[in-house]
């Protein structure tokens, strides 16, 4: 699909040094408290709920756990999902890195939605925030979104790849080409990509993160069916999608 999501839970460490020479990685922190430090200017940053940060081959940095913590990963080159930590706190090649001289950087999303930042979309059904877009140059967009209760929407994402991970409440999505559908839940993911016509419907508030491939621009609105338009090459997706 472009990209690999990755949920994360973890205890109080002390700094532990990381640099993912092969990769851009993009945290989203849902809970707990962390602290990360730029090795190369000092810079350091504590950051909460709703704090987004972003490292990648530029990019040598201290991690630490300052209270428990649950937080969603995403790599671009993707993961093969075996990997562990060498000894210079990078992962191993993966594929081909996006370019970009891009230096990591903390985004905050209720600051980006209280600068004006979030948009309806989905026919007025969804309020999103596109915390990480094309022009961050990761090779995959992040967005924040929230549906209220009782929101329904039809959707086909013919131009991209996209998983949603559950961050809060509950709803179903329904393949409607077979009909198939399933219930969402905290801690669930769902995939979709150019095949997939289906409909989102949330039964309390819903809160989800998304994650697209090709990266999103921005500013795109649904069409007529749902799909938002073209923003680059697609991955092929998984083996016999």
């Amino acid at each position: 699909m472009g990209f690999s999501l990755h949920v994360n839970r973890g205890k109080a460490i002390p700094p532990t040094q990381l640099w993912y020479k092969n990769h851009w990685e993009a945290n989203y922190l849902i809970a707990g408290v962390i602290k990360v430090t730029d090795m190369t200017s000092g810079q350091e940053w504590v950051l909460g709920p709703g704090d987004l940060y972003q490292v990648g081959p530029n990019d040598r940095h201290l991690y630490e756990v300052l209270e428990d913590e649950h937080h969603l990963s995403i790599f671009c080159p993707s993961l093969w999902g075996d990997e562990t930590h060498d000894e210079d706190g990078a992962y191993s090649e993966s594929g081909p890195v996006p370019v970009t001289e891009q230096r990591m950087f903390v985004r905050h999303i209720e600051q980006m939605r209280e600068a004006g930042r979030e948009m309806l979309v989905a026919n007025g059904q969804a309020r999103v925030v596109r915390a990480l877009t094309k022009t961050d140059g990761l090779g995959f967009s992040f967005s924040d979104v929230n549906f209220a209760a009782g929101a329904t929407t039809k959707l086909w994402y013919k131009h991209h790849w996209e998983t949603n991970y559950i961050i809060s409440g509950t709803g179903q999505v329904k393949d409607l080409t077979t009909g198939e559908s399933w219930k969402l839940e905290p801690d669930m993911t769902y995939n979709v990509g150019p095949k997939d016509r289906h409909q989102l419907s949330a039964e309390t508030d819903l809160h989800l993160a998304s994650v697209f491939c090709p990266p999103l621009e921005g500013t795109e609105q649904h069409d007529a069916d749902g799909a938002l338009e073209p923003s680059g090459p697609v991955p092929p997706g998984p083996p016999g999608y």
